[in-house]
């Protein structure tokens, strides 16, 4: 009991320590291309922390099973150096007695990869494409800045204004050209302002001016001359967010039958079984001999597991395009992961056999 709070204990800490250095790896990479996007124009810069918090949410699966699995390899791997192994073999017990208290630790760390891949992340990825609609329509229905020509999200419509009012509540000379269904508009009055309808949608209000109206490539043109006139502004919020495989709740894919919804739903599933297959996996692996080089198993342990997530995405990518039913999908490439951990056990305990007789 002692010995399994103390293994558990040390799992712990070099687990928090590995995540925590993933993690910074993760912002750091997030906020850099975040900031490109704002550099460009993309999302406003106040914008940064919020989808930088989304991104997060979103990686936090894959980062923890990624720590549960180098923190057991990381921890044998130093029982392995220091002869701790020795000691243990010495003592009758074998390497399948560190089953126990591997899936001990990892059993609340795979119920939280599989919390995190089945409610938050969807959860997180939704909220990002709703907060990034919302700056979008931000962006179109906004206050306007005199003396720039300002294009919509859409890239339909270009709206210039030449001043605005003091008190801000209308805006003069204004110009509108748009865009739409084989249709070239242009519209100049002489003031505007905004307003929101009851069903949220927002509109430009011009007054006293005119409108010019022709179908490209032909002579015709209409004039249209106006005491009030509103452009609707087509936002996103306005049509509503699409709405992805990958943003549905995980309640929400399980009735839908195609193939995209399968293979998301395959994903959610394969994060967490992944993760208590790769936690067992790493026992095996973890051997080091002190007397070789010290890097070999880690490199074996990073092809298992970089081998194991490309499958993982290969049978996502077939069972999206048609090619893997799901329920082979779902139990094909875990199977062919589980298929190794008898062998590698028993390839690892008879060299250690060996080595005893030998002695």
């Amino acid at each position: 009991m002692i010995f399994q709070r103390a293994v558990r204990r040390e799992f712990a800490h070099v687990a928090a320590g590995i995540f925590t250095a993933l993690f910074a790896i993760m912002v750091t990479t997030q906020l850099i291309r975040l900031l490109n996007e704002a550099a460009q124009g993309s999302v406003t810069p106040d914008a940064v922390a919020a989808l930088l918090g989304f991104a997060s949410l979103n990686y936090l699966a894959p980062l923890l099973s990624l720590s549960l699995f180098v923190a057991i390899l990381l921890t044998l791997s130093r029982s392995y150096r220091d002869s701790e192994m020795v000691v243990w073999f010495s003592s009758g017990l074998p390497l399948t007695a560190w089953i126990r208290p591997v899936l001990v630790f990892a059993a609340p760390l795979v119920v939280m990869v599989a919390a995190l891949s089945f409610f938050l992340s969807p959860w997180a990825l939704s909220q990002s494409a709703e907060y990034r609609g919302k700056l979008s329509t931000r962006k179109d229905a906004g206050e306007i800045s005199p003396g720039t020509f300002q294009e919509s999200s859409a890239g339909d419509r270009v709206v210039f204004v030449e001043g605005v009012a003091d008190d801000t509540s209308h805006v003069r000379n204004v110009f509108v050209s748009e865009a739409r269904e084989g249709l070239l508009g242009v519209t100049m009055a002489v003031t505007g302002h905004q307003e929101t309808a009851q069903n949220g949608d927002r509109f430009i209000v011009l007054q006293g001016g005119r409108r010019y109206e022709l179908v490209p490539g032909t002579a015709e043109l209409r004039i249209l001359e106006y005491a009030r006139y509103a452009v609707r502004l087509e936002t996103k919020e306005a049509r509503g967010i699409k709405t992805t495989p990958k943003t549905l709740p995980t309640l929400a894919l399980l009735p839908v039958d195609l193939p995209a919804y399968r293979a998301e739903l395959l994903w959610r599933l394969g994060l967490p079984v992944s993760a208590a297959v790769m936690a067992l996996l790493a026992i095996p692996l973890s051997f080091v001999n002190p007397r070789a080089s010290r890097s070999a198993n880690m490199l074996l342990a990073i092809l298992v597991y970089v081998i194991y997530s490309n499958l993982l995405t290969i049978s996502q990518g077939w069972v999206a395009a048609g090619k893997l039913s799901f329920t082979v999908g779902v139990a094909a490439v875990h199977l062919l992961m589980l298929s190794l951990l008898p062998l590698l056990f028993y390839h690892r305990i008879a060299v250690n056999s060996f080595r005893r007789l030998s002695r």
